[in-house]
This record gives C-alpha cells, sequence and structure tokens, in this order.
C-alpha cells in the first residue's frame, strides 16, 4: 500500500509540473541570456509552492560568467519584498568551502602538509579517547573522516544575539566541548567503531578547528583572514559572516513552514524548544565558520567561477589549479563522496560537485558539473527537510536542481532522465548533509 501512496505522489507530481495551472509570485530580476521560458518559470514556481520557499534566488553558470538568473517570491512576507540577485541570505553548511579554501590557501604557502598531525599547532591535544594513539590530520578534519561523528543539539542550534568574534571562542569553547572534563564535553561526539581516517561521518564541528587553526597558522583572526584574502579578491562585497555590517533590510527573513503555515523563527519554540530557539529572527551562530556565514548569489558566483575555472575569478588567482582539483577529489577512507570541504552527488545522471546547506527556514545550494563546465547557485529561507513532506522535502528538490542544470542544454535531457532522478533518490546512496538531521 505504502509502494502505491508513493508511486501515485510521484506521479500526480511530475504531470502537475506540465498541466495544472499555479499562481505565482512576480518574477524579478531576469537575465536574458538564455531566452525567457514561461514554462521552466511556472514549473519552478510550482515546486516552490510545494517546498513551502518563500523566495529563491537562483543564478546559472557557464564557464566564467552568469548567464541567467532570477528572483521568485517574497525573502520578506510581511512588507513583500520580492527576491532578487543581491538580496542576502544565511548560506548554512555552505560556509565550510570558504573555511576549507581558507585551510588550503595557506597549505599552498607549504606551512602544513594535509596529513600532519593537527596536534603540532593546537594548544590542546585532540586525540579520539577510544583511540588515542591515532593522530588526526588536516585531511580528515576537511574530509569529515576525523571520527568526530555526533553534534549534540544544544551545540547545533546554540545562537548569539551578537555577531562574532565571541570572547571565549574558539579556543576555550574547543577545550570545553572536545576534551573530557570540558564544560560542554559529551563522548557521544567520538566514534567508538571507527577510528580517525577510515569512514566519513558528518562533523560540524571538525570546521570550527579547521577556523582555529587557520588563526594560528596565519596568525590573522578568521573573520580577517577570509575578508582580507577571499573576500575582498573576489569582490564579494556583500558576504560576511557579521550580520551588523549588512543593511538588514536586504536580508532574507527565514521562515519555517509547519503545517502549511510560516513561522520565523524566533518563533519556533514549539518545534526546536523553549532553550533552542533562536532569540531573534535572523541566525547569528556561534558555530559561524560551520554554517554563519551571509552572502548573495551575486557575490557567491565570483566564489563558484573561481572553484570552476582552476581558481581564477575575474583575473584573480585564490588557488593554484591543483590545489583545486585536490579539493574536489574524493579523499581516502570516504564512503560518502567527500573531497576537502566538497562533496559529490548525482541527480538526475548529472555528477556535481559543491556544498549544500540547511537549517529551519534556510535550504542553500551550490554546484558545479565541470564536464560541461556549469554551475547552480540556489538560496532559499525555507527548508522542505523540516517541514512534514513526503521524502523530507528531497524530490521536490532535486528536481528543482535538475531543472536548473538542464535548463542551460535546452531540457533535451529532460524525458530520457526523468526516471533516473526517482531512481537516484531511493535507490543511490546519496548523501545530502541536510538529511542527516545534524549539519548546517
Amino acid at each position: 500500500m505504502e509502494k502505491k501512496i508513493i508511486g501515485i505522489f510521484v506521479f500526480t507530481l511530475i504531470i502537475s509540473t506540465y498541466v495544472f495551472p499555479v499562481v505565482a509570485d512576480t518574477i524579478n530580476n531576469t537575465k536574458d541570456v538564455l531566452s525567457n521560458d514561461p514554462a521552466f518559470d511556472l514549473k519552478i514556481r510550482f515546486f516552490m509552492k510545494i517546498a513551502g520557499y518563500p523566495s529563491i534566488a537562483i543564478c546559472i553558470i557557464k564557464d566564467d560568467q552568469i548567464i541567467w538568473y532570477n528572483g521568485y517570491g517574497y525573502y520578506d512576507r510581511s512588507e513583500r519584498k520580492p527576491a532578487k540577485i543581491d538580496t542576502m541570505y544565511v548560506l548554512a553548511s555552505i560556509s565550510k568551502t570558504i573555511t576549507g579554501t581558507a585551510l588550503m590557501q595557506l597549505y599552498e604557502q607549504g606551512l602544513f602538509g594535509l596529513d600532519d598531525d593537527v596536534n603540532t599547532f593546537l594548544p590542546f591535544s585532540l586525540r579520539n579517547p577510544n583511540f588515542p594513539d591515532e593522530p588526526i590530520t588536516f585531511r580528515m578534519l576537511l574530509s569529515h573522516t576525523s571520527s568526530l561523528n555526533y553534534d549534540p543539539l544544544e551545540y547545533f542550534w546554540l545562537n548569539f544575539s551578537d555577531d562574532p568574534p565571541f570572547g571565549f571562542y574558539p579556543e576555550q569553547f574547543l577545550r570545553d566541548y572536545l576534551l573530557s572534563g570540558g564544560k560542554y564535553y559529551d563522548p557521544v561526539i567520538w566514534s567508538t567503531e571507527h577510528k580517525p581516517g577510515e569512514y566519513a561521518m558528518y562533523s560540524n564541528i571538525g570546521f570550527e578547528i579547521i577556523s582555529y587553526l587557520i588563526e594560528i597558522i596565519s596568525k590573522e583572526p578568521f573573520l580577517d583572514y577570509c575578508d582580507n584574502h577571499i573576500f575582498l579578491p573576489l569582490d564579494m562585497k556583500n558576504t560576511g559572516f557579521n550580520l551588523s555590517c549588512f543593511d538588514i533590510n536586504n536580508v532574507a527573513i527565514p521562515y519555517q513552514r509547519w503545517w502549511g503555515r510560516y513561522y520565523k523563527i524566533n518563533e519556533l519554540d514549539f518545534y526546536l524548544g523553549k532553550n533552542l530557539t533562536p532569540p531573534e529572527k535572523y541566525y547569528r551562530l556561534r558555530l559561524y565558520p560551520a554554517g554563519g556565514l551571509y552572502s548573495t548569489v551575486l557575490d557567491l558566483s565570483h566564489f563558484l567561477i573561481a572553484h570552476m575555472n582552476d581558481g581564477v575569478y575575474n583575473g584573480t588567482r585564490i588557488l593554484e589549479k591543483e590545489t583545486v582539483e585536490l579539493m574536489h577529489e574524493v579523499q581516502p577512507g570516504n564512503q560518502e563522496n567527500y573531497g576537502l570541504a566538497w562533496y559529490g552527488m548525482t541527480i538526475g545522471g548529472i555528477y556535481m560537485t559543491g556544498h549544500t546547506g540547511a537549517l529551519p527556514g534556510v535550504d542553500t545550494f551550490m554546484f558545479f558539473n565541470q564536464t560541461e563546465k556549469l554551475g547552480v547557485i540556489f538560496f532559499a529561507n525555507g527548508a522542505p527537510y523540516f517541514s512534514r513532506l513526503p521524502f523530507s522535502g528531497w524530490f521536490i528538490y532535486s528536481r528543482i536542481i535538475y531543472s536548473l542544470f538542464t535548463k542551460e542544454l535546452s531540457f533535451r535531457q529532460e524525458m530520457q532522465n526523468e526516471n533516473s532522478i526517482l531512481s537516484d533518490l531511493l535507490v543511490n546512496r546519496i548523501l545530502r548533509p541536510s538529511l542527516q538531521g545534524r549539519n548546517t
């Protein structure tokens, strides 16, 4: 019976995409490098409504330039502010690609080796107490194979009303969190089955350790390092971890749809719990190196273009070609397609590398296909994963992504790959970090 219900839902959804009329929000900011396509817009709007996205900002990149962009819906529902390419969104776990890129810039300078023990640099000893003789390396932290395997809920949602940096962070917090006897220590954060380097387990705290290593090795505060060596060189003027530095009126409000109603994140105490609900309607995360970056589709396109083009954006190099290739390669001991702060997955027969991000009220996507030199960035201020939807919203999400990747190809593969998308969902082990329920 369950299989029949799922089959009916999928069939209805696909047919409805092309047949049923949808009342949609006004499109804003369309660039006509690709021809206008009302049917395509209708499809995106339909899936947007089903997924519960109040707004979406999107761009498609070919080679080294944006060839299409669009905004759908309202990033501020009460004020009816339309989403645009320069609307700011919190990126959640896409932030990890920035943090990883920063560390790899220091690697290029010969300041450490990927297989060096991080204890060479840290002022405390980082070891899995279940495997005390096994070193934890830079490569392991970047590829989620360090044997850190769980982020307790209290850690994950800890939220502040102030911008970083925080006085006790990162060293004191990391000591309290990672070391036995620490204020926030919980032994469940360490795997008891897998030693460092042999198995991939998604961990936010690993990237907070990376941010601290960046500070130690570069002798610059992490925030300053990202500004000076990534955001400024790439002309990312509306990107940063400090929300107060930007025009708050241009920042998308995270909304979470729950049983048909939209809530701001500071109204979700019934869902998250009174001690975990953010105190305001915007995210100011303590785990900012792992998930607290704010940016726009336009700004982040500069970063993605650099990774798509051997480390170069608009004549400015931030990484060497060999380093970029290394970051996108699946690393040893990794069964989940992780590279170094990036990972690969397949949707509808299209292999892509990049990263996703998810929080209540946040769904983000940044991936590219190297063969076609085609990239897609997708920001939304809603998250179907945290709603009550079939497949946790992944089917809806994957249809939007597939539609964006095939738009540039004029949908010539649409029909032949239609069935393979569902196969990827139900059969293949596509790891989307947000579906693990413990990442940003």
